[in-house]
């Protein structure tokens, strides 16, 4: 069977499209047939990525593209705002190369990126270098990850400031204004003026750097100073202009004070512009729209970081089943108030815990709660894993069955995880044990190997096991996995704990990330916290896709000024320029698309499989396996298309746990019958009826909330098996000795620390007694 016809994709193939080259603009977004486009924009650790998404919410392009990143010394780890956004104009371009869009339907632009400081010459907009190798002036940015700005930190957390009790009592030292202080104690001097090279800087964090980028404009992000930068909202805690004089003096940075903060983006609405997330900054110049290949009619969200991006993409989705506590919440409330109660894990390395709540709700061990980063006036709480997905790996790579594992699992066509989950149905079986979680039942896993963030926020948090034996087999690297993934629920148990001891009210659990792909470890999210877990749309490009809804939320701007100005002028000039994806083609400055691991499984799979699931209704670029029917309720099975129309990359079983259970689907039935549901009558459909929003008094954050609604498309869910379930109540008794063991090791380590501090005055004391002896 030859491969399908990309252009399958293209605007001409929709029958219901009219073509907007022989539209005036005015008829052009008057004409409901007329296809609209938003693009995100994410800037991780290690690479870029850009999606085209459509007026659906489906991802019709997606690329990728590494950057450098430079560790010239230990714990000083650059990046440079030159190659990051070159990597976002190729990653754009070749996007909307794939989607066979035209440019000038791109209407909204969203950018999100890791809390990372870029550092940017006030003179000239050019980067400034940030060491260790001063001559290197391309490297202007710090990561979050860089390290270097120890001392730096623990001076600004010993002043007690009241900004600090907004970023969990004191700040990180992956937090930005730790390493502003070190820049101004370490910069050479500035060559042409002969003062300081701290003197010629500006700050941004990495997203708000890429909308300057886009517009030209001076615009912060709340959701980037209040973060990660020490800004309090004016009217919180009676701060008058977010940023503090007294305490960037005190820590002595009077030079961030100059002309009103002018360093750091001014006093709002003074010399400043503050916004939430997906207001509207402005549209792009026309050099960004050159470089990025779209036009100066496409409109730019304020930007966000990167872990919020995913709290966008996932939290508004529609759920297969009625989730009592969703339904609940959706007749009661409209618009923006719809997010309180949704707790977001963004998952990947590491993991994020986003929760939104009204009012301010200190929570120990939890970062924030920080006001106006999402929407106007609400608050938000992050939590975090220090390590999640690296535990896992962690695990597999360090067990002397490792090369067995690789073998056995290759030769399986299966993934490591896969296989596992698959290695441990089989010993249940074998070993006759009365399920996959009591083959652990004897075994105790606590895996703080980096530290923990949340909720004990100790970084000498180390990991411990009790019940390990000498046993080297592939049978005890299984185990051995099966207990991490017990310890990342049951720690993710801890949080929401604490969370909900302090007042928030989580209902469910939306998860994104690859995560989302292992079976045995979202049965064990459901059961160890009781919440359902919900798996959306698209779990590798959750983050990506929420910034395209950022983009979509500014597009709205867009369509009205682009409607405003065709009354001014001829429709012809409105548009600065059209380009056609044959254009772009053909003036991209890059080489042919290189394809990396996203690009292969993603947007080649994209390509093949648009047309027919357009077609059937289905939504387009699966990272999940479509939804079908309802009535097949949870039991989600493998794609069985054939190898050319899914490019040979098959979907993994993400609800079930082994490939030929139906245990989901049991839990499922009962989690209906119990609450008295029909599995067929959704009310969180997206036709759904629901409570009149009253557009007269719509906020920022409802605008931002309707837009994830309609485009998020539908979710999955995993519900936790009932109180009485046998594996529950074990994981329960496990979670009292999980929060022992936590206990005993900080216990542990007192108990030596005084006997160490013990020695240390004996000796010195003794020191003390020789030395006025000899003496005398």
């Amino acid at each position: 069977m030859p491969p399908r016809d990309k252009s399958a994709t293209s605007l001409a193939s929709n029958k219901s499209f009219t073509n907007p080259f022989n539209l005036s603009l005015a008829q052009l977004h008057a004409n409901v047939d007329t296809p609209v486009y938003y693009v995100g924009v994410d800037v991780g650790t290690g690479s870029a990525r850009a999606a085209v998404v459509d007026q659906t919410g489906s991802i019709l392009g997606l690329a990728e593209r590494p950057i450098t990143r430079w560790e010239l010394k230990q714990n000083y780890i650059n990046q440079s705002t030159t190659e990051v956004w070159q990597s976002i104009c190729y990653c754009v371009k070749t996007a909307l190369s794939q989607s066979h869009i035209d440019a000038s339907l791109v209407m909204g632009i969203g950018f999100d990126a890791t809390c990372s400081l870029a550092v940017i010459n006030e003179r000239n907009d050019e980067p400034v270098p940030v060491g260790p190798d001063w001559s290197a002036k391309e490297q202007n940015i710090l990561l979050w990850m860089d390290h270097r700005a120890g001392n730096e930190t623990d001076i600004i957390n010993a002043t007690g400031d009241k900004c600090l009790k907004y970023v969990g009592g004191k700040m990180s030292i992956e937090m930005e204004l730790p390493k502003m202080k070190w820049l101004k104690h370490n910069m050479p001097k500035d060559e042409a003026t002969g003062k300081s090279l701290f003197e010629s800087c500006k700050f941004y964090d990495l997203a708000d750097y890429l909308t300057h980028r886009a517009t030209d404009k001076e615009t912060r992000s709340f959701c980037s100073v209040v973060c990660k930068q020490g800004f309090v909202p004016p009217g919180v805690d009676n701060s008058a202009h977010g940023w503090s004089k007294e305490f960037l003096e005190k820590v002595d940075l009077p030079e961030l004070v100059e002309d009103d903060f002018r360093r750091l983006g001014g006093i709002p609405g003074k010399n400043g512009t503050y916004l939430s997330a997906g207001d509207t900054v402005g549209p792009l110049s026309e050099k960004a729209a050159d470089e990025l290949g779209l036009t100066t009619d496409c409109f730019v969200a304020s930007g966000v970081i990167d872990a919020y991006a995913g709290w966008v993409g996932t939290i508004a989705a529609k759920t297969e089943i009625p989730i009592p506590s969703l339904n609940k919440q959706d007749a009661q409330f409209n618009g923006i108030d719809r997010a309180c109660g949704r707790l977001a894990a963004v998952a990947g390395t590491s993991t994020c815990h986003i929760a939104m709540s009204k009012d301010p709700i200190f929570v120990q061990g939890v970062w924030g709660p920080y006001r106006d980063v999402m929407a106007k006036g609400y608050w938000l709480a992050e939590g975090g894993q220090s390590c999640t997905g690296a535990l896992l790996a962690h695990v597999l790579s360090t067990h002397p069955a490792l090369t067995q594992l690789s073998t056995s699992a290759e030769a399986s066509g299966l993934s490591k995880f896969d296989f596992l989950n698959s290695r441990l149905e089989h010993l249940k079986k074998t070993k006759g044990s009365r399920s996959v979680v009591s083959l652990a039942k004897n075994f105790f896993f606590y895996g703080d190997f980096h530290g923990n963030r949340s909720p004990i926020a100790d970084p000498h948090m180390s990991a411990a096991i009790i019940g390990q034996s000498m046993d080297v087999s592939l049978d005890d690297l299984a185990i051995t996995y099966l207990g991490a993934c017990e310890f990342i629920a049951q720690q993710t148990r801890h949080i929401i704990s604490e969370m909900e001891k302090a007042g928030h009210e989580i209902s469910c659990i939306f998860l994104s990330g690859g995560q989302c792909r292992n079976g045995l470890l979202m049965r064990l999210l459901a059961d160890c916290t009781g919440l359902p877990i919900i798996i959306p749309r698209y779990i590798d490009a959750s983050v990506v896709f929420g910034a395209a809804l950022l983009g979509a939320v500014s597009a709205e701007d867009a369509i009205k000024a682009r409607k405003q100005n065709s009354s001014k002028k001829n429709s012809s000039t409105s548009l600065s320029r059209k380009v056609s994806y044959q254009d772009l083609n053909a003036t991209s400055p890059y080489t042919v698309p290189t394809a990396t691991a996203s690009l292969t499984s993603i947007s080649a799979m994209a390509a093949a499989n648009f047309a027919p699931q357009q077609q059937s209704g289905h939504f387009p670029f699966p990272l999940m396996t479509p939804i079908e029917d309802e009535s097949k309720q949870l039991q989600i099975p493998k794609d069985n298309s054939s190898d050319e129309d899914n490019d040979g990359e098959d979907e993994e079983e993400i609800v079930s746990f082994g490939s030929k259970t139906n245990t989901q689907a049991k839990f499922t039935d009962k989690f209906i019958k119990d609450n008295h549901l029909n599995a067929t009558s959704n009310p969180r459909t997206i036709n759904a009826s629901k409570p009149t929003e009253s557009k007269s008094n719509e906020r920022s954050g409802d605008k931002l909330w309707k837009v994830m609604e309609t485009l998020s498309g539908m979710a999955r869910v995993i519900v936790p098996s009932s109180d009485t379930d046998p594996d529950r109540k074990l994981l329960n008794v496990k979670y009292k000795i999980f929060l022992e063991m936590a206990d005993e090791q900080r216990r542990y380590r007192s108990l030596v620390s005084d006997i160490e501090d013990e020695i240390k005055q004996e000796s010195t004391a003794a020191t003390t007694s020789s030395t006025t002896t000899v003496t005398a």
